[in-house]
């Protein structure tokens, strides 16, 4: 069966963009920015990018361009004891889109919401309370479903799903070519009328001012290369299914360069945006800008909808805000579930639509759980343990055993020869030394505070089964596919 592949250069890059540049980008990068030293995070930030961001994004472009194959196809092509190192990286994917899905859901909602503000002035207790409507529950007793919740999670898979079904060119392609300009065009409109609001250059001023004590901190380093590797969608299988269906010749150092810096540059506007607007609730409340800033899913379904009640023409500005936010979302969601459609296709020798229609079914069914009274508690904590535990240990174990058991000089010579400029020595240094010793540092860290103090406050009985049970689980069932099926070197010998 003939591979699928981009209709053209743009496409795909536009396509991994779209994935790389998610949720995240617009609510978690300005708040790790803020937390770790402003301007003086950007120093470690640039250098995270160029010492393991670039040369990441290059290693698994070449894999996938090379390999011809989905992640578990890929590894096992390396050597067949390696393919289970694939299939992780593909549960990985698989778990992330079924609670990803959700935070689409919610932004799909406040997206009607933000016509007529109907979030009220208190924005906080409408979120956690009305909207998401958490009782006393804990992640392993969720209460009942929210349909409010689950009919736009319903209407964000059916968007995935079409664009999985179509194939890559018509599908996912077409997408990526309509969704990632409105991003930008729509982030651009909002800081155009954002940073003209009082307060705003306040908090920009904040963003930006450099703390440059906090450089000597390698908390800072540590939150800079973590922010790397978890922007750019690397390690989890997306990058090596999407380079598969690159053409023969492919200028892979360009395509990697151009990714990241994209990604990165999009960081960083949208932590303009976010902080001018802070700035100017600062102001209109009176408050210090310590007191409005908030982390993660408080930030984007509670400060931006009060900050939203503030600004002049709140019903343009509003629907514009979780637009892009819904199109961000969406974008990297696709690119989740391809990476996992696209393994089943190598594996089964499935249809596409076949194994679109298995997946994004079985994906709907088990989403429904963050649909629940207890789903952002459930959310919270099995996020965690797959950011911080297994997407960080499969990104150290791939850079392992692509630097040290085969030979990392072989991936710069495949690169060079099909590319327009030549990447050096610098790449090898990267991948062998820093990148791998920055990985262990964090995920070490992560592992002890984790095991010495939990995680949330959330029963050992929770821990246990979602978080440490959930990634053993995904482990041990990688390695039984493993070795249950033969070596694909075995089977062309």
């Amino acid at each position: 069966m003939k591979r699928e592949q981009w209709g053209s250069r743009a496409g795909f890059i536009l396509a991994a963009v779209g994935s790389a540049i998610g949720l995240g980008n617009i609510w978690r990068f300005p708040y790790m920015a803020y937390e770790n030293g402003g301007g003086a995070f950007f120093i470690p930030y640039l250098f995270a990018m160029i010492s393991a961001g670039i040369p990441f994004m290059i290693m698994e472009f070449s894999l996938g361009h090379k390999l011809r194959g989905a992640a578990p196809r890929a590894f096992a092509k390396m050597g067949g004891k390696l393919e289970w190192l694939g299939w992780f990286q593909v549960f990985i994917a698989a778990i992330i889109a079924v609670y990803y899905v959700a935070i689409i859901g919610w932004a799909i909602s406040y997206l009607g919401y933000s016509f007529g503000q109907s979030w009220g002035s208190d924005t906080n207790a409408f979120f956690f309370s009305e909207y998401l409507q958490l009782g006393e529950n804990s992640p392993s007793s969720l209460g009942s479903l929210q349909l409010h919740i689950a009919i736009p999670m319903a209407l964000a898979w059916g968007i995935t799903f079409a664009a999985i079904y179509t194939g890559v060119k018509g599908g996912i392609e077409r997408a990526s070519k309509i969704m990632m300009p409105l991003l930008f065009l729509m982030v651009i409109a909002l800081i155009g009328r954002v940073v003209f609001l009082p307060g705003a250059m306040d908090g920009l001023n904040y963003l930006f001012q450099p703390d440059f004590s906090k450089i000597l901190d390698a908390k800072v380093w540590s939150a800079a290369y973590g922010q790397i590797f978890f922007t750019l969608s690397v390690g989890f299988a997306i990058m090596i299914a999407y380079s598969s269906y690159l053409p023969e010749k492919s200028d892979i150092n360009n395509n990697a360069f151009m990714t990241v810096l994209i990604n990165c540059g999009f960081s960083i506007t949208a932590g303009v945006l976010i902080f001018g607007v802070l700035g100017y609730m600062a102001q209109e409340q009176a408050k210090p800008l310590t007191d409005v800033v908030s982390a993660g899913v408080g930030l984007a379904f509670v400060t931006i909808p009060a900050a939203i009640n503030l600004l002049p023409l709140p019903f343009i500005l509003g629907p514009l805000f979780f637009l892009a936010l819904v199109v961000a979302g969406l974008s990297s969601h696709i690119s989740i579930i391809e990476a996992v459609t696209s393994a089943i296709i190598d594996k089964l020798n499935w249809s596409r639509k076949k194994a679109a229609s298995v997946v994004c079914g079985t994906g709907f069914v088990v989403s429904l759980a963050f649909a629940t009274n207890g789903g952002l508690l459930l959310l919270d904590l099995v996020d965690y343990f797959i950011n911080n535990v297994a997407l960080l240990s499969s990104c150290l174990i791939e850079l392992v055993v692509i630097a040290w058991l085969f030979k990392i000089s072989d991936v710069r010579d495949y690169v060079n020869n099909i590319s327009e400029f030549s990447i050096g020595k610098w790449f090898e240094v990267c991948i062998r030394f820093l990148s791998p010793a920055m990985l262990a540092v964090i995920l070490a860290t992560n592992l002890i505070n984790t095991f010495k103090e939990g995680y949330g406050g959330y029963a050992m009985s929770d821990l246990l089964m979602l978080g440490w049970g959930l990634v053993a689980a995904m482990f041990v069932v990688a390695v039984i596919i493993n070795l249950s099926s033969k070596s694909i070197s075995q089977q062309e010998a």
